[in-house]
């Protein structure tokens, strides 16, 4: 990118620019594989709607708590229903793609917010990180330690 844009029309145009650079990497190319394969599994979809009852369930039963008759009973459900979910490989590999996809999302973000200053504060999404002395994911390449 140029060091000094001139226009907004420049600014949208290397935003776009960028984007179709994530669009064409690696790791989106493997996010977008991730998600087919996982959206084509039969069992990966049956454990997430699955799972999306037994979730409903727990919200209705979280609001009476440990005094509801079946909390410990889908308490117990949801937390195995979730493990197996989490454990199934095509669910596993999304979720994993994914978060390469934030982490690269956020390094952009990170970047193009030091370029414009370092004291900018970027949200990543990590509570550690966000929550670090600096006060955020703060852009400067964790020269004030928050990264």
């Amino acid at each position: 990118m140029s060091a000094v844009l001139s226009t907004s029309v420049d600014l949208l145009d290397e935003s776009a620019l960028v984007g179709q650079i994530v669009l064409q990497s690696e790791v989106f190319i493997h996010y977008k594989q991730a998600r087919k394969q996982m959206e084509s599994d039969k069992k990966a979809q049956r454990l997430i709607a699955e799972f999306a009852e037994w979730k409903d369930k727990y919200d209705e039963v979280q609001r009476f708590g440990k005094y509801h008759p079946d909390y410990k009973t889908i308490s117990k459900q949801v937390r195995q229903i979730k493990r197996e979910l989490d454990l199934y490989e095509p669910i596993a590999s999304f979720k994993k793609a994914e978060k390469e996809l934030e982490r690269l999302l956020n390094e952009i973000c990170a970047e193009v917010a030091g370029a414009v200053s370092p004291t900018i504060k970027v949200p990543t999404g990590n509570p550690y990180f966000d929550n670090a002395s600096c006060g955020g994911g703060c852009g400067t390449g964790g020269s004030c330690g928050c990264g």
